[in-house]
């Protein structure tokens, strides 16, 4: 799935790095360092970026070693970890409109059981079909703020209302749609796909 080739014993390093041998955690930080970088660098354009992102999949590897499947593909769980990563970090980046189509459209290269025809066609009315759970006025301030990319204070003076309202009926739409869109988790491989394209 992923161009990268496997490392020499790196399936005796995976078994290692399972009881918890910090050589064997050293040394697959620094084959996969090189290549992860150069893959993260793709969407985040920054070299800082890509280094934290880095530093946090492996700090991932590490805390969970325990429960890493050592006859699985350790690239091709490394390789999710950063996407979602890097998900993450787009998300957070609400200016980032064009970075966050190029990594949902990368997204679908690094993911064996999602479909274009199912993003192009399917996910654009769950997406309808969550926003209908919201009040009127849910919708409306939840599409101000995403649509529109409105700030919450711009939002409170066009509707009179406070900000702390704005606020809370933001956090309630967003809990509202991620509870209703969970129901898809087994149709979607990454649910933060399905967030990318609601601005969340």
């Amino acid at each position: 799935m992923y161009a990268t080739a496997p490392l020499i014993d790196e399936h005796e390093l995976v078994i290692r790095l399972i009881d918890g041998d910090e050589d064997a955690f050293c040394e697959l930080y620094a084959a996969y360092k090189n290549r992860l970088l150069y893959f993260a660098m793709k969407f985040v354009k920054s070299r800082d970026f890509a280094e934290d992102i880095f530093q946090d999949a492996f700090t991932i590897i590490w805390q969970s070693r325990r429960f890493i499947n050592p006859d699985a593909s350790f690239s091709s769980y490394l390789y999710t970890i950063v996407r979602n990563r890097i998900l993450n970090q787009i998300r957070d980046a609400d200016k980032e409109n064009t970075l966050k189509e190029r990594i949902l459209s990368q997204a679908i290269d690094y993911t064996d059981d999602t479909k274009e025809n199912i993003l192009a066609n399917d996910l654009r009315e769950i997406i309808n079909k969550a926003l209908e759970k919201l009040t009127p006025r849910q919708r409306e301030i939840f599409e101000m703020s995403r649509e529109a990319q409105m700030s919450h204070k711009e939002i409170a003076d066009a509707l009179d209302i406070s900000v702390h309202t704005v606020q809370e009926h933001i956090s309630v739409s967003l809990r509202t749609i991620r509870t209703f869109l969970s129901k898809y988790a087994d149709t979607y491989t990454d649910m933060l796909l399905i967030l990318i394209c609601l601005n969340l």
